[in-house]
C-alpha cells in the first residue's frame, strides 16, 4: 500500500504543474486576445492587404450581409492574432514542463526543433502572404467586367475573405513544419533516411493531394504549396545526411580514444 502511495504522489505532482502550465497559457492567450481586439481594426487592416494588391489600381471593397458579421470578424480577428501573440508563451510553458523529464543529451536533441518550428511556419505564413495569396486573389478577380452584357463584380464578404486567409497562413505555415516533423521521426530511430529515400515518390503525390486539400481549386495556389513542400522534403533529407556524418565522424573519435 505504501509503495502504491509513493507512485501515485508523483504523477499528482506531474498532473499540478501540467495544470498550472496550461492556466498559464489560457491565460496568455486571452489576454493576447483581448489586447488583439483592441487592435483589431489594425489588424484586419493588414490581413485586407493582399486583396487590395489583388485588386490593383481597382478600387475593391468587403461587405457584409448580417448585422453581427462585422462584429465577429473582429472577433475572429482577435483570436487569431492571439495565436501568433501568445505562441511564444505556449511553446516556452510546454518547454519547461517537458524539459525537467530530459537528460542534457536529449535537451541539446530536442531544442534545435524547438526553435525551427516557428521560424518555419513564419516563412510558411509569410509566402503565403505575401506571394501566394495576391497571385491567387488577382487570378480570381480578372473574372469580373462584362459578361452577356451583365457586369460581374466581385464583393467578398468579410468573414468569407478572414476565413479564406487564415486558410491560406495556417495551411502554408503548418505545411512548413514538414522538415521538422522528417528528422524527429528519424531522430526516434522511426523511420531512417534509407526509407525517406525510397517513398519519395509517395511523398510527391501526397504533397499534391494536401495541396488540392488545404488550398482554393486553383492550379496556381496548389502549385505554390505542392513545390515547396517537396523542396522541403528533399531539404530534411540532406540534413538528415549531413547530421548521420557528422555523428559517425564522431562515434569513430570516440572509438579511436
Amino acid at each position: 500500500m505504501r509503495d502504491i502511495d509513493e507512485t501515485k504522489a508523483p504523477l499528482i505532482e506531474h498532473l499540478i504543474e501540467l495544470r498550472r502550465r496550461l492556466l498559464i497559457s489560457i491565460a496568455a492567450l486571452f489576454v493576447s486576445g483581448a489586447v488583439c481586439f483592441y487592435f483589431s481594426d489594425q489588424i484586419l487592416a493588414f490581413l485586407v492587404e493582399p486583396l487590395k494588391k489583388g485588386f490593383g489600381d481597382a478600387q475593391g471593397r468587403l461587405v457584409y450581409t448580417k448585422l453581427y458579421e462585422a462584429f465577429f470578424v473582429q472577433l475572429k480577428v482577435a483570436m487569431f492574432g492571439a495565436f501568433f501573440v501568445s505562441f511564444p508563451i505556449t511553446a516556452n510553458q510546454l518547454w519547461l514542463f517537458i524539459a525537467p523529464g530530459l537528460y542534457s543529451k536529449e535537451k541539446r536533441a530536442l531544442l534545435p526543433f524547438l526553435l525551427a518550428t516557428p521560424i518555419l511556419f513564419v516563412m510558411g505564413a509569410a509566402l503565403a502572404y505575401y506571394v501566394v495569396m495576391p497571385t491567387a486573389f488577382h487570378f480570381f478577380l480578372k473574372f469580373q467586367g462584362n459578361s452577356g452584357g451583365i457586369t460581374v463584380e466581385a464583393l467578398p464578404s468579410m468573414d468569407s475573405y478572414l476565413s479564406l486567409v487564415m486558410q491560406f497562413i495556417l495551411a502554408f505555415g503548418i505545411s512548413f513544419l514538414l522538415p521538422v516533423l522528417v528528422m524527429l521521426l528519424n531522430r526516434a530511430g522511426l523511420v531512417s533516411r534509407h526509407q525517406l529515400v525510397s517513398v519519395r515518390r509517395y511523398v510527391i503525390v501526397a504533397a499534391v493531394i494536401v495541396a488540392a486539400v488545404l488550398t482554393p481549386p486553383d492550379v496556381i495556389s496548389q502549385l505554390m504549396l505542392a513545390i515547396p513542400l517537396i523542396l522541403l522534403y528533399e531539404l530534411a533529407l540532406i540534413a538528415i545526411w549531413f547530421t548521420e556524418r557528422r555523428e559517425a565522424k564522431e562515434q569513430a573519435l570516440a572509438n579511436a580514444e
